[in-house]
């Protein structure tokens, strides 16, 4: 594979042969699509050139052309799975986790916090981009869903390994339905569980229902050959005073029944007591001879009756020599991450690290692959990266790559800083037993990425997958659907005039029976219009009226009209070292959003590093690469970039790119000649 090729490839993919069948409106099989090339377009590397390479998995197998270490991709799954597929990775995916959105109809926005900042600093993160609702607005109607999920679901299979597993997260909602799903890719056969996972406790918000505490995690693998690590918990204390014996010591003991439950051995005296024991003479020999323990009235692990024999429920048993009792279907243990948590990411679908931790020890060994094709805030690399496997992610999302980017920064920087003296890739965690590392370093890729040609046609189109819309080619007067909406577009030559509006009524005054609302996309509107649609809307119980100017409106707006982020940064050579010093940054986004529906401005912003989330410097850049050599990265969410770096100056003419991230996300790159 080849970074910057620009040919798309096609890969096949097999049919789904599992019964029974959910059917839904345009369901149809994913036998063939094209695969995309994918473009580096950044690169971390915690490891000095001099270090050993980690040897921590086995690399052989990886794919030509692809640097071994983690994978990111930005672009919409759907083409990253196939670009997978056509790159060496079908059949080489030891497990899978996604937690795709449960098509809840809710409407999820990052919120984010400025970085000590005075008064109300809280603001909202992009709503969504272009294409985003597609993926994870959680807007889609019923069928769209499905099909959705069952393409996505078949592309996983081709990517798991025949010892893989596939966790599938989801809720009430759909989960009925994604089982079904599932049971036709995978096969029936291959269900291991559905887990209940308890994530919050009861509220008193309802009065016609139980309350809602759980989502569902769908367990499937490739095959009977599939990895399954038992896990093991500690046994409750109402089990332990109801069949343990406590000993002086604090040791714990009880008997268990020792008859053959079926009868089918032999009967035979065992020094007095004859029965027909359900173990052989010999072993039950072995337990009269082990050594003596502090029970009462025994004989090596056997235990006494008052007659000086053998009971019938004779064999000890000490509980801190038993592993425990095996983890169930139904977690109650793993919390939900509160807004405060310490891992808390600001993400709201984020999951715990404890919970990923049970998924991947469970389902995975060290140096496997892990794959999450909805990354959203990185947990699942995140944990991956902490226990010793390899991992791929991707999300359609630039947040979630930024936020998940981020995070691994930290962690491998961590992780390096904890290698052993002789640097042979080992990290030291005696008492934790933490596998070791696989990888201290990832590259992020963009796939099908391509510049859009500003065009009327073109515009329309990307307004309506900004808006979320489903074109209907059949209508002869509207554009088509959002949700539960009909949609028409005003051309863009020219503002929503009351002309453009009473052409509507009378569209709708000849479809009595049409009962939608209507959206109105449009780029500008007269005040006249304006108050038509105020007074149309008045006690009006269908065919109300929603307006999406897309130059001003808060969800949808600006994606024709954007006032970048600037910055003042000064690049000074001083000797064998060069000082690289941000003297301000400024943010229009941020401070558009901080404005909105606040009549006066209560958040001062006395210091520019309160709106930048990180720093990255490349000192040998070469596009469109972005190779991080300075990461710069707040530990704390109060915390500060530092601003001014003094670093190694590189050889004369090198180009030094900085990159500045805002709290919203947005970038700014700028070069300079050492």
């Amino acid at each position: 594979m080849t970074e910057n090729c620009k040919t798309a490839s096609e890969v096949t993919v097999a049919k789904a042969k599992g019964r029974p069948m959910l059917t839904w409106v345009g369901k149809k099989p994913l036998t063939r699509l094209p695969a995309y090339p994918a473009q580096a377009i950044e690169r971390f590397d915690v490891m000095p050139e001099q270090a050993l390479p980690l040897q921590t998995a086995d690399w052989g197998g990886w794919p030509d052309g692809l640097p071994i270490g983690g994978l990111l991709y930005h672009g919409e799954n759907k083409d990253v799975l196939a670009h997978l597929l056509a790159n060496g990775f079908r059949g080489e995916v030891n497990l899978i986790y996604i937690d795709p959105p449960f098509d809840s109809g809710a409407d999820y926005v990052r919120k984010v916090n400025l970085r000590n900042a005075k008064g109300i600093a809280r603001i909202e993160g992009e709503d969504y981009s272009l294409g985003e609702q597609i993926q994870y607005g959680d807007i889609w109607a019923n069928d769209t869903y499905l099909q959705f999920m069952f393409e996505r679901l078949l592309l996983l299979k081709e990517l798991l390994a025949q010892n893989g597993s596939i966790y599938l997260h989801c809720d009430q909602r759909r989960s009925h339905q994604l089982k079904l799903v599932a049971d036709e890719v995978f096969g029936a056969e291959n269900f291991r569980n559905e887990i209940s996972w308890k994530r919050t406790s009861s509220h008193n918000d309802t009065t016609d229902r139980f309350s809602k505490v759980k989502d569902t995690i769908l367990f499937y693998v490739k095959s009977d050959k599939a990895v399954f690590n038992t896990t093991y918990q500690p046994y409750s204390q109402e089990y332990i005073d109801s069949e343990w014996n406590e000993l002086p010591s604090g040791r714990y003991y009880k008997c268990e029944n020792m008859l053959d439950p079926q009868a089918k051995m032999k009967l035979h005296d065992f020094h007095g007591t004859k029965a027909r024991w359900r173990t052989s003479p010999e072993n039950m020999e072995e337990l009269w001879n082990a050594p003596e323990t502090e029970v009462p009235n025994s004989h090596g692990r056997i235990k006494l009756g008052k007659n000086g024999m053998p009971t019938k429920r004779c064999r000890i048993v000490f509980m801190d020599e038993l592993p425990g009792v095996q983890l169930s279907d139904v977690w109650d243990d793993i919390s939900y991450i509160a807004g405060r948590a310490k891992e808390a990411e600001n993400y709201p679908t984020q999951k715990p690290k404890k919970l990923l931790e049970r998924i991947i020890h469970s389902s995975s060994n060290p140096g496997d692959l892990v794959l999450d094709c909805f990354v959203g805030s990185g947990t699942t690399a995140a944990v991956a990266q902490s226990m010793g496997r390899r991992w791929i992610g991707c999300d359609i999302n630039k947040g979630a790559i930024q936020t998940t980017s981020k995070r691994l920064q930290e962690l491998m920087k961590a992780q390096y800083a904890e290698l052993d003296g002789d640097r042979q890739g080992r990290i030291v965690d005696e008492e934790a037993r933490v596998p070791s590392a696989c990888q201290l370093n990832f590259t992020t890729y963009r796939v099908n990425d391509y510049d859009l040609q500003i065009q009327h046609n073109e515009a329309v189109e990307l307004a309506c997958e900004s808006v979320g819309v489903t074109r209907t080619r059949t209508d002869a007067f509207f554009d088509g659907v959002q949700g539960d909406r009909l949609v028409k577009i005003v051309p863009f030559n020219h503002p929503v005039t009351p002309l453009d509006l009473e052409a509507l009524r009378a569209e709708l005054r000849i479809r009595p029976t049409e009962e939608r609302d209507v959206m109105i996309v449009s780029l500008g509107i007269q005040q006249d219009a304006l108050a038509w649609v105020e007074q149309y809307n008045q006690n009006r119980p269908v065919n109300r009226l929603h307006v999406v100017e897309l130059r001003t409106d808060r969800k949808y707006g600006g994606i024709f009209k954007h006032e970048p982020m600037s910055a003042d940064v000064s690049l000074e050579r001083d000797g064998d070292k060069i000082v690289v010093e941000i003297l301000d940054v400024i943010s229009p986004t941020i401070m558009q959003r901080l404005n909105l529906g606040q009549g006066l401005f209560s958040v001062q912003i006395s210091d520019w590093r309160s709106v930048v989330d990180c720093v990255m410097i490349d000192l040998q850049y070469q596009s469109p690469i972005f190779n991080i050599t300075v990461s710069d990265v707040p530990e704390g969410k109060d915390d500060l970039v530092q601003g001014r770096y003094e670093l190694l100056a590189p050889a004369p003419g090198s180009a030094v790119a900085v990159k500045i991230i805002d709290m919203l996300g947005e970038e700014l790159l700028l070069t300079f000649q050492a």
